[in-house]
């Protein structure tokens, strides 16, 4: 395997870049859990952008609510799913928990190779749109039942189903959840969480 030269070394920082690779090289680079994520698509390993404070404050809500309200799924943060000769770390990966991978004693292993049944990405400033919509709808032709692509710039989330157009969801409208997840949920509802009362 050869060592490309994906990062570099300076006296303050690590400066991340994109480089050519194979999977099975990437999925053996040594680095390659380190934050923010690598990914792999087409190709090409990226670095997804470091989360900041608004990408935090919908994470662990969005994972809580989801977790309290199914006794079918898990919502996991950051997990590698590696299918289809893509290795990709969703914001949040819904999985069935009969989808996880068991070994002979009933352990669950680490390496996941499915799409999940629902990805959810949240939007940084600096990301590429169009790399996460290219993501959710390569999770849509592998298996994936639901994407969401939460912008909290225009507060709104774009909504991704299999063979259906996106739909972009903004105010009361009442989001798409796959089956077995009893909740009601709007985009107000979902962004009231950035708001902070200071009493």
């Amino acid at each position: 395997m050869h060592s490309p030269p994906y990062y570099t070394i300076t006296k303050k920082m690590t400066i991340s870049l994109s480089f050519t690779i194979t999977l099975d090289e990437f999925l053996k680079l040594p680095d390659l859990e380190t934050s923010p994520a690598w990914e792999y698509i087409n190709g090409i390993a990226r670095q997804k952008p470091m989360p900041k404070m608004r990408h935090s404050l919908l994470q662990k809500p969005l994972i809580n609510i989801i977790d309290n309200n199914t006794e079918s799924y898990t919502a996991l943060p950051e997990l590698r799913c590696t299918f289809g000769s893509r290795s990709l770390v969703p914001d949040i990966a819904v999985v069935a928990w009969n989808n996880l991978p068991i070994n002979e004693l009933g352990v669950v292993e680490d390496n996941f190779t499915l799409a999940p049944d629902w990805s959810i990405e949240i939007l940084s400033s600096n990301q590429a749109v169009t790399r996460v919509m290219d993501n959710l709808l390569h999770c849509l032709k592998h298996g994936c039942q639901l994407g969401w692509m939460i912008d909290p710039d225009d507060a709104s989330i774009v909504v991704f189903l299999p063979k259906k157009e996106p739909d972009i969801y903004r105010s009361d409208r009442i989001l798409p959840l796959i089956d077995n997840i009893n909740i009601n949920l709007t985009p107000n509802q979902v962004f009231s969480w950035l708001k902070i009362n200071n009493k």
